[in-house]
C-alpha cells in the first residue's frame, strides 16, 4: 500500500489531506487549532466523510464558539466554572471563553509531514506563551495524525511544560461524528461502570454514580446525552463503538488509557453525535477529577485511535 500528503484550498481552507490508495483520506487545517476537517472512507456507493465538518470559512466563523466542532482542547476542555480556578494559592481567571481551552481558534505550524508504504504522518505545534491572564503557564502543545491501513487514525497530543513550576493541564478533542443520517438511526455502546454527576449548569458535583446503560448497543431515538462516563479499561478494545445498521458502518474508539473520561454529547439538531476523549472530568481545574499536573520540563503523551468499517 502507498501513501501521500498533499495541500489543498477547498471553501476558503487550507487543507493538509492525508492518503492512501484504498481511498481513505484524513483533511486537517493546521490554522484553525489544528482542526480534523474530515475522515473520508470509500465505499461502493460513493465516499463517507464521518467528520461533521464545515462547509466554508463562514461557516466555521459563525459556529466554531457555539459548537467547537472537531475543535483541539488545551489546555482545559469542557467548562471551568465561572471561568475561576484556584492554582498553588492564587486565583487565576480565563480572559478567553471559559469552555473548550484557549487553543481552538490558534493557528499551528506544520513541522513534520511523512508518508510512505506504512503510513502517512504530519506533526502540528503550536507554542503557547502564556498570554491569557487566566493561564499564565507556556508550553507547547504537539498535534499528530497519522493515517493507517484500514481506515484507521492514530492521533496523539503532546504537550511539554516550559514554565518554572507544575502547570495544570487537561486535554481532550471535541468531534463530531456522522453518517449521513439522523443520530436517531445509530447505535452506541461504551464500557463503562460510571458517570460523572453534573448539576444543572452542568458542572461536575465531585461525585460518580454507578452507570452501565451502554454497556450493551443502544439505539439513540430519542436519547439526550450531555455527560461524562468513565470509561472500564478491563474491558476489550474498542472501548466505544458507533455503528449505523442502515449504512453498515461503523465507528471504534480506542483510546488509550491517557483518556479515561469519555464525554457524549447530542446536539439539538441530531444529525451528528459529539463523541470526545478527554483526560478528566468538566471543571477538571477546580475539582480535580482526571486532572494533569505537569511538572516544569516535563511532557506527556495522549492517544487515541478511530478506526472506520464499512
Amino acid at each position: 500500500m502507498a501513501f501521500s500528503i498533499q495541500h489543498l484550498s477547498q471553501n476558503g481552507f487550507d487543507i493538509i489531506e492525508l492518503a492512501d490508495d484504498d481511498g481513505a483520506r484524513v483533511q486537517v487545517i493546521p490554522s484553525l487549532g489544528a482542526l480534523l476537517h474530515g475522515f473520508i472512507i470509500p465505499r461502493a456507493k460513493g465516499p463517507l466523510n464521518v467528520i461533521d465538518s464545515y462547509g466554508s470559512m463562514d461557516d466555521y466563523n459563525g459556529r466554531i464558539q457555539d459548537s467547537f466542532k472537531s475543535a483541539k482542547l488545551s489546555p482545559f476542555a469542557c467548562r471551568i466554572k465561572d471561568a475561576v480556578y484556584q492554582w498553588n494559592g492564587v486565583e487565576r481567571k480565563i480572559q478567553k471563553s471559559p469552555i473548550h481551552g484557549l487553543l481552538y481558534d490558534q493557528a499551528f505550524t506544520l513541522i513534520l509531514e511523512e508518508a510512505g508504504s506504512q503510513d502517512a504522518v504530519i506533526d502540528l505545534e503550536y507554542h503557547y506563551n502564556g498570554w491569557d491572564p487566566g493561564y499564565p503557564f507556556p508550553y507547547t502543545c504537539n498535534v499528530r495524525y497519522r493515517l493507517l491501513a484500514e481506515n484507521t487514525l492514530e492521533i496523539s497530543t503532546s504537550v511539554l511544560n516550559h514554565h518554572t513550576e507544575t502547570i495544570p493541564v487537561m486535554d481532550g478533542w471535541h468531534p463530531y461524528f456522522t453518517t449521513g443520517g439522523s443520530v436517531d438511526e445509530l447505535e452506541l455502546q461504551f464500557w463503562s461502570k460510571e458517570m460523572v454527576e453534573f448539576d444543572e449548569k452542568l458542572i461536575p458535583t465531585g461525585k460518580v454514580l454507578p452507570y452501565t446503560t451502554f454497556t450493551k448497543a443502544k439505539k439513540l431515538e430519542g436519547v439526550q446525552l450531555d455527560n461524562s462516563f468513565l470509561l472500564d479499561f478491563t474491558q476489550p478494545s474498542p472501548l466505544c463503538t458507533l455503528h449505523d445498521p442502515r449504512e453498515q458502518v461503523t465507528i471504534e474508539f480506542h483510546p488509550s488509557t491517557a483518556y479515561p473520561v469519555l464525554q457524549v454529547y447530542t446536539p439539538p439538531h441530531r444529525r451528528s453525535i459529539a463523541i470526545e476523549n478527554l483526560t478528566g472530568a468538566p471543571n477538571a481545574f477546580n475539582n480535580g477529577l482526571g486532572l494533569v499536573k505537569l511538572a516544569p520540563g516535563e511532557s506527556l503523551q495522549f492517544s487515541t485511535t478511530l478506526r472506520v468499517r464499512g
